[in-house]
């Protein structure tokens, strides 16, 4: 059967990435953009890439695969495709903007979706005279290499595909997984008191970015710490998409940005791609070495463990996603070494829910508020996973 010709909107990192990811799985893909000097970038950049993949042994001809893509600056390229991503940039009224002109280009069975990380597919499916053809697709970045991808159905979306996007994405070697379509879907909502909290400790200086990195990293059993990911992020990335959820979710205090943060991204101090953010990545500057007090950082790690499982358990009581997605996307999306509810029945929820109640007696800010599915397990003394995957 022969593959559907895939449309990419943005030349950009993702765009980019996701066109080779397309282009690998035998597809024929339309990379668009109306920025010349990018497209032109983009496929130097991937021919690169697609060579080195080749004289690694990863694929047979980097030529075929190249050859499976084109780079255009008109949108009527678009004319024949079937499935159309959008990866440009994080503005709802530009993307609804793009969305209402490629309509008019597409054939009426063209499916049409967004790579947005945290905006609504609802509006943006709006912005279409046919909104059931809409969805959101979401690739984490590198999408070559992040196996992770939310599929998002906006409330006017076709359910047929829904399931036919997931078996594409299967076919393209990935791992989907259903979020409902709520700010932030399930990755970055779950994960923004991993930044928030950690940033909360260094503001009340409870401890340093290092040895707040060290204790999630040595301790936790994470990658990376807070602060050297959102440095590796950027900050016009991670800060943009947690002032963003804050927004969408009406000013909820659990998603509240700092201005330590804001103030690096007004200084343009983005992280490693400027040089500069929360630590100094210039040549000769002698990085801050941890405190590693085992005490101090025990409880470091509590404190943001604790409020990463309670977002995950309140994703999981407002049906967010599914309890198997939830892990999933956690483990896959994000690379944390475990998935958090099954982290939470391994710590003990009682032990998750004293740490939250012990926060917001402290602090007395709704910041700290249990989920009241948290609370009734603790009660009911049930385990979250094997309760929620039977």
């Amino acid at each position: 059967m022969q593959k559907q010709i895939i449309g990419i909107i943005g030349s950009g990192a993702m765009g980019a990435g996701i066109g080779q990811v397309a282009a690998m799985a035998g597809h024929s893909v339309v990379v668009y953009d109306n920025n010349k000097a990018s497209l032109d970038k983009a496929k130097t950049s991937l021919a690169a890439t697609l060579q080195k993949l080749e004289e690694k042994g990863k694929i047979t001809s980097a030529a075929d695969v190249l050859h499976r893509l084109i780079f255009v600056d008109d949108i009527h390229a678009f004319a024949t495709c079937e499935l159309i991503i959008e990866a440009i940039v994080e503005k709802l009224e530009v993307k609804k903007a793009v969305f209402a002109e490629v309509e008019k280009v597409v054939s009426d069975t063209c499916i049409l979706a967004s790579n947005t990380s945290s905006l609504s597919i609802t509006s943006i499916a709006a912005a279409c005279t046919n909104p059931s053809r809409v969805m959101g697709l979401h690739f984490f970045n590198p999408a070559p290499l992040m196996a992770l991808v939310e599929v998002i159905p906006a409330i006017q979306t076709d359910p047929e595909l829904v399931t036919m996007a997931a078996g594409l994405m299967k076919e393209w070697g990935k791992v989907a997984v259903l979020a409902k379509d709520t700010p932030g879907f399930i990755v970055n909502r779950v994960a923004r008191p991993f930044y928030g909290e950690a940033i909360r400790i260094y503001e009340e200086r409870i401890a340093d970015m290092a040895t707040i990195d060290w204790a999630m990293t040595e301790i936790g059993g994470f990658k990376m710490g807070p602060f050297t990911l959102m440095d590796y992020i950027g900050h016009d990335v991670n800060y943009v998409v947690t002032e963003t959820v804050f927004q969408s979710f009406f000013y909820d205090p659990r998603y509240k940005p700092s201005f330590s943060q804001k103030r690096l991204l007004e200084a343009g101090w983005l992280g490693r791609k400027s040089g500069r953010g929360f630590y100094n990545y210039a040549a000769g500057v002698t990085m801050p070495e941890p405190n590693k007090d085992q005490v101090l950082c025990k409880k470091i790690f509590d404190r943001i463990l604790a409020m990463l499982i309670n977002e995950a358990v309140d994703a999981l009581h407002l049906n967010v996603a599914s309890a198997a997605d939830l892990e999933t996307a956690m483990t896959k999306g994000v690379n944390y070494p475990k998935g958090l509810l099954q982290w939470a029945d391994e710590w003990g929820a009682a032990n998750c829910l004293a740490q939250l109640d012990a926060l917001y007696n402290d602090y007395h800010e709704d910041r700290y508020r249990a989920s009241v599915l948290l609370r009734k397990h603790v009660f009911a003394n049930e385990k979250l996973i094997s309760n929620f995957t039977k």
